[in-house]
């Protein structure tokens, strides 16, 4: 008769192999998922800058516009005051005023050719940015359908699985709450370790499930009665018996392990 220290190990054991079980499955639907989850928030991140740059441009746009408005009645005041001054010219008294209003016209018609000047680099510039405006809104349609996409792939994937994985998480967490916090946190470290999620396997050909390391037959033994927790030598996963795990769980092949 199996005593109560045997028993309370057998059951940590069928805990740790239920929530590896019930993880697995967790982890199909992820890799079911694939990357799509990634590549959905990579080109909303991609198009949100891009939406950034595009409003930047615009408003660059806008200020080389406004800018050019601005030169342009810079130049039709300045050609007021030309025929201004030189009207007076006609009415001067002394070569002191004549001097004074030819300065003022050249003073005005230099105003003039720097505005004008401002006014073709402006018009330049904002033929450049048009041009990389219409270039910018043509990858954002291309990115934005391609995110639409995706996010439908990705929407149907969640519509087929999402309430498994709510089930399965669920169950996951009230097992959670059950395990031994230290036997958790183990689970858990070694779990992370490895890209596949293994972090109890099962001895298969006496060989570990996860590294297909060679199990001794002395602790395949040991492992089939349940009497301690026991780890492969070799990578550190909790080793069970193979009946302890769910047939419809696919494993991920050991050769997705991290060094």
């Amino acid at each position: 008769m199996a005593s109560k220290k045997d028993s309370a190990v057998a059951n940590k054991l069928d805990q740790l192999s239920e929530l590896q079980n019930i993880h697995s499955k967790i982890d199909q639907i992820q890799i079911l998922k694939g990357e799509l989850p990634i590549e959905v928030a990579d080109l909303e991140d991609e198009i949100a800058g891009m939406n950034t740059r595009l409003q930047k441009i615009e408003a660059e746009i806008d200020a080389a516009n406004e800018m050019t408005a601005t030169r342009r009645n810079t130049i039709k005041e300045a050609q007021t005051l030309i025929t201004k001054y030189e009207r007076q010219l006609d009415t001067v008294k002394n070569n002191r005023e004549f001097d004074a209003l030819s300065k003022e016209i050249e003073l005005q018609k230099l105003d003039i050719q720097i505005s004008e000047k401002k006014i073709k680099e402006a018009n330049f510039s904002i033929e450049n940015q048009q041009r990389q405006l219409e270039e910018l809104k043509g990858k954002i349609e291309l990115k934005s359908s391609n995110l639409d996409a995706k996010k439908k792939e990705l929407s149907f994937i969640v519509a087929d699985t999402e309430k498994e994985e709510s089930e399965l998480t669920e169950k996951a967490n009230n097992i959670e709450l059950v395990v031994d916090p230290k036997l958790l946190a183990a689970y858990k470290r070694i779990r992370t370790t490895y890209r596949n999620g293994l972090a109890v396997v099962h001895v298969e050909r006496n060989a570990c499930g996860g590294c297909f390391g060679k199990i001794p037959p002395q602790t395949q033994a040991e492992i089939k009665l349940k009497k301690k927790i026991t780890t492969c030598e070799h990578c550190g996963r909790i080793l069970t018996d193979v009946e302890d795990f769910d047939a419809d769980v696919e494993f991920i092949p050991a050769s997705a392990m991290i060094d």
